[in-house]
């Protein structure tokens, strides 16, 4: 299993918008040696503890987030937000993700965490953004917030998200964590 490069990246995964390059003054995003930068859209989730509820992943209380939309977001003090990718995203059959955090932000105390994006995933990746520190934290939308990385395997697999019709597959929007077999928490 290796990591793909630049040109096999641009070649062999389907990611909408595809950017070669960002911008001087922006958090980096784009194609890089070894893996594709993705940018964190306008929209956020900002957890609160004002409802004082339990996180509960069977029974997740859609209460416990407050929505922002803007060109920031600010993440309370040892706080996180969920928010979704700019970028559209279809993996290979052969392939999987690795997603980690942009130095930039973890020299901050702002971690980025993603699962890994399993294949034949698709859809925009929704992603938790924690603040560790005593502070509030800004967080740009429109610009770089973690980087993916692609590996392929040494053969297709035999069971793809897409065969186990995975519950996040194509997911529309921020989505909220469910179980399946549980009903989803409604916006």
């Amino acid at each position: 299993m290796g990591v793909l490069p630049d040109w096999m990246i641009e070649r062999d995964v389907k990611i909408v918008p595809f950017v070669q390059q960002s911008p001087v003054g922006a958090v980096s995003y784009g194609v890089t040696s070894y893996g594709y930068d993705v940018r964190v859209a306008r929209n956020f989730k900002v957890f609160t503890n004002a409802r004082c509820t339990i996180v509960d992943p069977k029974n997740f209380d859609v209460q416990s987030f407050v929505d922002i939309e803007g060109d920031y977001c600010l993440i309370p003090p040892n706080s996180f937000a969920l928010a979704e990718t700019v970028e559209y995203i279809e993996v290979p059959r052969d392939i999987i993700c690795v997603c980690v955090g942009k130095s930039t932000y973890a020299r901050c105390g702002i971690i980025v965490n993603v699962t890994p994006l399993e294949p034949e995933w698709k859809g925009k990746v929704t992603i938790e953004i924690s603040n560790t520190t005593p502070l509030p934290a800004k967080i740009y939308a429109g610009e770089g917030i973690a980087q993916i990385l692609f590996f392929r395997g040494e053969a297709a697999c035999k069971t793809s998200y897409a065969d186990k019709r995975g519950k996040y597959q194509d997911q529309k929007g921020l989505t909220l964590p469910f179980v399946t077999g549980v009903e989803p928490p409604q916006k």
